[in-house]
């Protein structure tokens, strides 16, 4: 599945909006391509070293978390731990993401990656999943055991019960929306149910839950609301108030960005991007559903085989570092995944928290989210 909550600073132009009217929704790359067993991941490797020696350490990572056009944390995180440790840090980054990894496990092929960044709980899931179907035997990740720094993360990030991932970062879903429209009247609304009044018909755009992160976390925030049993209704009244659903997160926030409609669904750091990008802040105003947002936390976790296991170990307790946790923070656009980690006075006045967080546990989601995209899917993206 493509991860699409990393391309916040990578927005390309939308050529159109499609309405969500029964038909099938754009398609977009979910990087389901199995992989030649013998192929290098399709993307970039950064840095120099020998991957397999103590003194590398191979960090796997979704491509944005390592070269966004316009910010991210991977260059920074590179210099400062190689500044620190007598080893060489080199990146990863298949097109692919988590997918490449297990496709290899699935063909009993080797890989050289060591730690994995950016494992949300849906990828996990799929990876627990596969690995129950019989697709591959070995454990993929490892537990993070006795890591230094694990006693700073948050309360209520932890998303993995094996004790494997480790949130290094958290995001929260929300509507993002443009005050200065309708002549400067416009104004979102609070609840779920105001978005299916006759007045704001048209204004919302909305990623698929089938191809992104955000589309999926926006479903099951409807879920939380409406039940398993009353969520396609919702969508119902969704679609009959003319809700726009396209297939990436940057296709959506570009059309946002063109006026297309007043609200998109995003994230709650948005102001955080747009005052570095000195935007209007009126155009990136932040709405709370029900005084909610979802909350998405990433997470990292050490691959079973790691050639350098202490190291990869190592990485991870530096990534929850309070000044590592602040420098992540402001170049992936997100919430440390600790509560003492020095960010800049100004970066609470963008950077917004629901008053409730709400999330679906592993052993809610757990034989229960594919089973609800696909409902979601039979229902909206049919042909």
């Amino acid at each position: 599945m493509s991860r699409t909550r990393r391309q916040f600073l990578t927005a390309a132009g939308a050529g159109g909006a499609a309405l969500l009217a029964g038909c099938q929704a754009d398609p977009v790359d979910d990087g389901s391509d199995t992989p030649d067993g013998g192929a290098e991941p399709t993307g970039t490797t950064t840095g120099t070293g020998t991957p397999g020696t103590a003194d590398t350490l191979v960090v796997a990572a979704y491509p944005p978390f390592v070269d966004a056009p316009s910010t991210s944390p991977g260059a920074w995180l590179k210099r400062k731990f190689e500044e620190e440790f007598d080893a060489t840090l080199v990146y990863q980054t298949p097109e692919s993401e988590l997918n490449y990894y297990l496709e290899r496990a699935i063909q009993g092929v080797d890989f050289e990656a060591d730690v994995y960044v950016g494992l949300d709980t849906g990828q996990l899931i799929d990876a627990d999943n596969r690995r129950g179907e019989g697709k591959f035997t070995d454990p993929l990740f490892a537990e993070a055991g006795d890591l230094e720094g694990l006693d700073r993360v948050r309360d209520g990030l932890m998303f993995d019960p094996q004790d494997r991932a480790v949130p290094f970062d958290t995001g929260y879903i929300s509507l993002v929306w443009n005050a200065t429209m309708d002549g400067g009247d416009f104004v979102a609304p609070e609840t779920f149910e105001g978005l299916t009044e006759s007045e704001y018909e048209g204004d919302l755009i909305v990623q698929n839950p089938t191809t992104t992160a955000t589309g999926e976390a926006f479903m099951l925030h409807t879920i939380k609301q409406f039940g398993p049993e009353g969520y396609l209704d919702y969508w119902d009244r969704l679609r009959d108030n003319g809700v726009t659903v396209l297939g990436s997160w940057s296709d959506t926030y570009s059309a946002y960005e063109n006026e297309e409609a007043p609200m998109v669904v995003s994230y709650s750091t948005d102001q955080v991007y747009a005052a570095a990008e000195d935007k209007d802040l009126q155009k990136h105003q932040i709405r709370f559903l029900n005084d909610q947002g979802y909350a998405n936390p990433e997470g990292m976790a050490r691959f079973a085989d790691s050639d350098a296991p202490r190291l990869a170990r190592e990485f991870m307790a530096f990534m929850l570092r309070p000044e590592i946790q602040a420098g992540i923070a402001q170049r992936n656009v997100a919430f440390p995944a600790i509560d003492d980690a020095p960010l800049p006075e100004d970066y609470s006045q963008y950077a917004k928290e629901p008053p409730e967080p709400v999330t679906f546990t592993y052993d809610e989601l757990q034989g229960n989210r594919e089973e609800w995209t696909d409902q979601w899917a039979r229902r909206f993206a049919g042909g």
